[in-house]
């Protein structure tokens, strides 16, 4: 019974671990540039701007906000052929515009309406892979909760991003269970184990005081 449920955790640690790698790769490599600020030029950065008129807009455009703004606009992004996560909308009420910031990973669009002639000016910047690897790090976020999720890949992101989070809690578990089961690296284990928890709380403590 212990040998099949050593197998069996010894098998789950080895595929979780080899599936969920290509997800802690990305989160790794743009903690890298976060912590760094610097993003590497993988790729010219280029843009290009468009005009699109006859634009569909919502009839109660100015008693709307927030998400229910944005829910409106879908139909106006769409016949704009612009997809991806909004970010906050910009209502400028005297001059009768509003501009709408998009992003998918590696490319920024901002679409400029004119309302009066339902006229969109659309400039679309595509950013590169280490921005793209920043973008994917800091989706969903924290920020602007109340409109964020707009985007169905933004979405399923979420959802590959907390299963990465548990994936990595069960490595972690299951791989200090294997290396409790192999007894002959119990020592070494033992010493990296505690060296890596008094590195840990040791920086947590000089931080926070």
């Amino acid at each position: 019974m212990r040998g099949r449920f050593y197998r069996l955790i010894r098998d789950l640690h080895l595929y979780l671990g080899l599936f969920s790698s290509p997800f802690v790769l990305v989160f790794a490599i743009s903690v890298f540039f976060l912590v760094h600020s610097w993003l590497p030029k993988i790729g010219s950065e280029t843009s290009n701007t468009r005009v699109v008129s006859g634009l569909p807009l919502p009839g109660d455009l100015q008693t709307l906000s927030g998400r229910p703004l944005i829910d409106a606009l879908k139909a106006t992004l769409e016949k704009a052929d612009v997809h991806g996560e909004v970010g906050f909308i910009r209502h400028m009420v005297k001059e009768e515009k509003l501009i709408i910031p998009v992003t998918i990973p590696g490319r920024e669009t901002i679409v400029t309406i004119n309302i009066a002639s339902r006229e969109a000016t659309i400039v679309t910047r595509e950013t590169g892979l280490a921005d793209a690897l920043v973008t994917l790090h800091k989706f969903p976020g924290q920020h602007l909760v109340n409109i964020r999720m707009n985007w169905f890949f933004t979405k399923a992101w979420r959802w590959m991003a907390d299963a990465t989070v548990y994936l990595i809690l069960f490595i972690s578990v299951s791989g200090i269970y294997l290396w409790y089961v192999l007894r002959a690296e119990r020592k070494v284990g033992l010493l990296l184990l505690f060296a890596g928890a008094l590195s840990f709380f040791g920086m947590a403590y000089a931080l926070s005081h």
